[in-house]
């Protein structure tokens, strides 16, 4: 039986509360588990005591093969309970490959817009002295 340590969504309608909870991986993430370990409420101030979580119980199903979460990963790292290895994904800031396309189609359209406006600025100028020739 393959065991996660998961959070169980509780709490009413937008006033989210979840139970940190050791269940089989099979079982729906709001339906049975094994044994509750703590608590989260996201609802409270970062310097309030926002995460419980049973150390005791958590090293012990550590111990058993129970896998955690991302999520649990990261309360039981602040705990010193088990150890999250950093995650970097440096292309997720980029853009879309569309949004990448169109901002290619804008830059060349700027581009080929202050192309049009240097010309037309230089052409005139250039014009000057020889109407200048012309009258003298």
């Amino acid at each position: 039986m393959a065991l996660k340590i998961r959070l169980a969504r509780a709490g009413s309608k937008k006033r989210p509360y979840y139970h940190v909870v050791i269940a089989d991986a099979r079982s729906p993430r709001d339906g049975r588990f094994i044994e509750a370990i703590g608590s989260w409420n996201p609802l409270l101030a970062k310097g309030e005591e926002r995460v419980k979580i049973d150390a005791d119980r958590a090293k012990h199903w550590l111990s058993q093969g129970a896998m955690p979460t991302d999520r649990v990963l990261r309360f039981l790292d602040e705990a010193g309970i088990a150890k999250r290895e950093a995650r970097s994904n440096p292309n997720k800031a980029e853009p879309g490959k569309k949004a990448q396309e169109r901002a290619a189609t804008m830059k060349k359209a700027q581009e080929d817009a202050a192309a049009a406006i240097a010309a037309a600025t230089a052409a005139p100028a250039e014009e000057a002295p020889a109407e200048e020739a012309a009258a003298s």
